[in-house]
């Protein structure tokens, strides 16, 4: 199948027009036309190299949401015309530990990524959801609740599934007390998925300018990480901080503000961490723990309770052409809170 997209050819030049070959249908796939995608920060690590192990040309785009084209001959769970999404692994290895309890993105034999990986069949390299079009086996394919907002889904298939998933696994819910750290992507799904799930949310920022905004997501208080006696006063005020900041930062004050036995989670954040001393961890029995996005069925889970609660990301809507800009907003922290691409657009941006 012929696919138009954007791509980053090296490190140094702009996402531009990319056309190129999506496999045939496997009696397993599902071909999807992709109607919306969501831009991550992920996105512009790997079309810069960041981390340095980008394999051009990277299409980006992992926060897919579109609408169901063609079915291969074995699926049986969906249907042309089904809305459906794709998240941030297209398959695995399904025999691991991890595979068998739901947790494809640990997978022992890792994970494919939906781009930047390699096709486990063809050893082709994937591209993503800044295209027309994608092929994905039916395991992978996430079915989006009726009466959610097509266009606001795109971004919970990687900054909500990487902050709902820790606090399920922390066992989040009503009695809690979760403090979120940082109020961007992540932070402002962990406020709404928190609080939905009948926290006590408490948002740690460093911006006495978000104390309005945090608590019209749905934080209960706001915490000024700056204020020494306000941090000194909320010791062993959380069971569970999220940590959602994405650039390196000391860890250090936060920990006195866990209860014993209190976990603060890294949410997706690849960066260095400066040292601090361990002493708070020992005497509070206290950990830090690290978290990736979550497995296919946590995130269909994930999905589902979004349909329930009417849960959805605040976005904002922006065409394929407009990429670039896009990304520079993005490097300086300047979106309330994602970027979506209207892939409608795709068109318009290939011929300008």
């Amino acid at each position: 199948m012929r696919t138009s997209g954007f791509a980053a050819t090296d490190a140094n030049t702009p996402l531009h027009p990319f056309s190129f070959d999506r496999r045939e249908l496997r009696p397993e796939d599902v071909a999807i036309d992709i109607l919306y995608c969501g831009v991550c920060h992920t996105d512009l690590h790997m079309a810069r190299n960041d981390w340095g192990f980008s394999a051009y040309p990277v299409v980006p785009g992992h926060e897919i949401v579109g609408r169901v084209s063609a079915i291969g001959s074995g699926v049986s769970h969906f249907r042309v015309g089904d809305n459906v999404a794709v998240g941030t692994i297209v398959d695995s290895c399904m025999e691991c530990t991890n595979c068998r309890r739901n947790e494809e993105q640990m997978c022992y034999k890792r994970a494919t990524v939906t781009y930047n990986g390699q096709d486990r069949v063809t050893g082709e390299t994937t591209y993503g959801g800044y295209s027309n079009h994608i092929v994905v086996r039916e395991e992978f394919v996430l079915s989006v609740p009726d009466g959610l907002d097509l266009s606001r889904v795109g971004p919970l298939l990687c900054a909500g599934i990487t902050t709902y998933s820790p606090l399920r696994t922390w066992n989040v819910g009503p009695g809690s007390r979760v403090g979120v750290i940082g109020l961007g992507g992540l932070g402002h799904l962990a406020v709404k998925f928190a609080s939905a799930l009948g926290a006590e949310v408490t948002v740690l920022t460093r911006s006495e300018g978000k104390v309005g905004t945090a608590r019209a997501l749905g934080a209960d208080k706001v915490l000024l990480s700056t204020d020494a006696k306000a941090m000194e006063a909320a010791a062993f005020a959380f069971d569970v901080i999220i940590d959602t900041v994405p650039y390196e930062h000391d860890l250090g004050p936060y920990l006195n503000t866990l209860d014993s036995d209190g976990t603060l989670v890294i949410a997706g954040s690849l960066v260095d961490t400066p040292k601090f001393s361990n002493l708070p961890l020992i005497m509070g029995r206290r950990r830090i723990a690290g978290t990736p996005s979550g497995g296919i069925r946590q995130t269909q889970e994930m999905l589902d309770f979004c349909g329930r609660k009417n849960i959805l990301p605040e976005c904002e809507m922006i065409a394929m052409g407009d990429i670039a800009k896009a990304f520079e907003r993005l490097e300086r922290g300047d979106v309330r809170y994602r970027f979506v691409i209207d892939m409608a657009t795709m068109p318009a941006a290939q011929t300008a």
